[in-house]
């Protein structure tokens, strides 16, 4: 398994950065700061998994060219 991308980190970030919108927004009753962090969480999966699947597909590549050197 490879290391995480860019997609991959800037994703987490911004799952982290709407859980504490999230948070903040339900704690102050601000239901726009709410929802703008339920959108961050939302948003930040999608990166991460499109990341996570970037990083796989050069995994595979990668392997597959070694198997074909051999």
């Amino acid at each position: 398994m490879g290391l995480p991308n860019s997609d991959e980190l800037k994703g987490k970030l911004n799952q982290a950065k709407g859980v504490v919108k999230e948070r903040v927004g339900r704690a102050t009753g601000d239901e726009n700061l709410q929802g703008e962090g339920l959108d961050d969480q939302a948003g930040g999966a999608f990166q991460a998994g499109v990341g996570e699947v970037r990083r796989k597909a050069g995994d595979a590549l990668t392997d597959l060219g070694k198997k074909l050197r051999k």
